[in-house]
């Protein structure tokens, strides 16, 4: 018997089942094809604003993404450069080979982690209690804990124009009978709709009439494993829609299944397909485009921002009408996917079923959209998948600690109407979650879930020594006049501060507070506390708000309260509570539509059951 199965070898499956293993529980992978594994569905690409963030958290637990995509990075780009280091985004471009390649080769070497080819046909479930799956041959494999990570899928069929087909992506079948026994079972089962632009062959694209645009000169990497870039860099071109790009789509719409009501589900509307764009903005005269190459040998070229299921021969047409792109060869036409997803306020915290004991759900499944945001929950339910199993306290991450809490406690709450993507918006604490600090902020929970492996532990002990000797270096007092001999620009007002506050101050840099004598640390360590050191009175105001957030944390609810019986709840909001079962009294505060005056009607509800 296995201690974890993962169902699924996408970016949820694979960090699911590399995190359980880490954790040291026997864990299976259980996927159709070993070709698929670490495959990039959609975008060739890593990262991005609010994305970035997961990737780097993803890989303080010792993760797989970030690596994998240093491994592969062709094109690097800092998103929101002009702006503070809490909103930039790292996103890099891949060799979409490449990566598969590179997650294979982790996986694959991965101690206490099997593989197995085969298509999970259902769960094996003993009263409420899961106990492994049947396989379609007709073999079972016993587990203790499950995760679900089917991506898109789960009951997947596949529009473009008026064909359709049945398949979570181009070639490979959907997982029917999986989705057929989910919904039996009674689960809140809904339908998303995610969608891909079509391939152009890189070689017949007009490059020399496009804009360039060209990867990062700065040598960053994902992960602070990686001692550097390691392939050939290569730029990516910018064009535009066009008048007659609109045209060619407008006359299409009757034939779009977004249009015709082929399909019903929701969109992600922050990554809308380029017919929703033209509906909903048709004032505007152009959408950017940018032609991302898929490898440095291969010449497919990923058009992203014409997501597109208009028949094949209007997306020709819509090609033909764009700058640069007149004789470009589609070498496989754009697609939409509709698949099941489970309402994710059916999850608790650790992202377990609360109908089936031992079932975790991660990814798509659970309503979101993005490879990042798949592999941030892939990590919490292997983690606490292991955990279960080998009875060991679980991972629980709140809004306070990372962006993956924040996404976790927005879809257990809240559940989704659209496909969920992470936003930098959406943390209310992002001065403390920077993507610089992740290691710093995460390290310790990571070490103490036992996750890492003997190099990032030894990594990370190295960091933790070097941010404090650099600390208590800029712990040293400096009068004003001996910052203006050091050529600082600072008020001449006989003050005297720590190194560490006078770099709060505008134009004062590290060069003007630390000789180069005191000057050993790496670029990375020397920036993050650079930022510390620059936001510090915001920092502290954030942390006396984390600290009433953890307290509000430890009003508990009872988890079998009955909503329905308090005075004063409209029957909108007890079908809110009753949906998410928040867990304290600052869980339910964070439902929408829960009022102050039904707080304290819960509040007191409580109180008296207690007294």
């Amino acid at each position: 018997m296995f201690d974890v199965l993962v169902i699924g070898a996408g970016h949820a499956g694979i960090e699911a089942a590399a995190a359980a293993a880490r954790c040291g529980a026997a864990t299976v992978l259980v996927t159709y094809d070993r070709n698929s594994i670490g495959a990039m569905s959609c975008n060739p690409a890593i990262g991005g604003l609010g994305k970035g963030h997961i990737v780097r958290e993803v890989d303080a637990f010792d993760g797989v993404m970030a690596c994998a995509a240093d491994a592969a990075a062709i094109h690097h780009r800092m998103l929101n450069r002009s702006k503070g280091a809490a909103v930039q985004g790292a996103r890099v471009q891949a060799d979409r080979r490449r990566y598969a390649t590179a997650v294979s080769a982790l996986i694959e070497t991965q101690p206490n982690l099997t593989i197995v080819l085969g298509e999970v046909e259902r769960l094996s479930i003993r009263g409420d209690q899961v106990s492994g799956v049947i396989l379609a041959d007709g073999s079972a494999i016993a587990a203790r804990t499950v995760v679900i990570a089917t991506g898109t899928f789960l009951g997947a069929k596949l529009f473009r124009g008026d064909d359709r087909l049945e398949g979570g992506r181009i070639g490979e079948r959907a997982a029917k009978p999986l989705a057929g026994q989910l919904r039996a079972l009674g689960l809140p089962i809904g339908r998303l709709k995610t969608g891909t632009p079509p391939r152009l062959d890189g070689r017949t694209i007009d490059w020399g009439r496009l804009a360039e645009q060209k990867s990062d000169v700065e040598p960053w990497t994902m992960s602070p494993m990686t001692s550097g870039r390691q392939l050939p860099q290569i730029a990516c071109g910018v064009t535009r829609t066009t008048e007659a790009t609109h045209d060619v789509i407008r006359r299409s719409l009757d034939r779009s299944p977004l249009f015709s009501g082929a399909i019903e589900a929701s969109g992600p509307r922050y990554c809308p397909s380029i017919e929703d764009k033209i509906h909903r903005f048709g004032d505007r005269d152009g959408h950017q485009v940018f032609l991302e190459p898929e490898g440095l040998d291969d010449p497919v070229v990923y058009p992203n921002g014409l997501s597109t299921s208009l028949p094949i021969g209007a997306q020709q047409a819509m090609i033909g009408s764009i700058d640069g792109l007149e004789r470009a060869v589609i070498t496989m036409p754009g697609y939409a996917v509709e698949y099941d997803h489970v309402d994710p306020r059916a999850l608790d915290t650790r992202l377990a079923l609360r109908a089936i004991e031992g079932v975790f759900c991660a990814g798509q499944i659970n309503g979101t959209t993005g490879y990042e945001e798949a592999a941030g929950q892939g990590l919490v339910a292997g983690i606490n998948a292991a955990a279960q199993a080998l009875g060991k306290a679980p991972l629980i991450l709140d809004r306070a600690s990372s962006y993956i809490g924040v996404m976790i406690d927005d879809l257990v709450l809240q559940g989704v109407t659209e496909p969920y993507r992470m936003l930098t918006a959406r943390a209310e604490f992002r001065l403390s979650l920077r993507a610089d600090n992740a290691e710093t902020r995460l390290g310790a929970v990571a070490a103490s879930v036992g996750c890492l492996g003997a190099a990032r532990l030894a990594h990370q002990q190295a960091r933790y020594k070097s941010r404090a000797e650099m600390l208590a270096a800029l712990q040293v007092e400096t009068t004003a006049t001996a910052m203006r001999m050091r050529g600082a620009t600072v008020a001449q007002d006989g003050s005297r501060r720590s190194a560490f506050d006078w770099l709060r101050i505008e134009g004062v840099t590290l060069d003007h507070v630390l000789t180069s004598d005191h000057r050993g640390w790496d670029d990375d360590i020397e920036a993050e506390v650079l930022e510390d050191a620059r936001y510090a009175p915001y920092l502290t105001r954030q942390r006396e708000e984390i600290a009433r957030l953890r307290n509000d944390e430890a009003r508990l609810l009872p988890c079998d309260l009955q909503f329905g019986t308090i005075a004063g709840l409209s029957n909108e909001m007890v079908d809110r509570l009753d949906a998410a079962r928040p867990l304290t009294l600052a869980a339910a505060s964070r439902i929408r539509g829960i009022t102050p005056a039904a707080l304290t009607a819960i509040h007191l509800y409580v109180a008296r059951l207690a007294a």
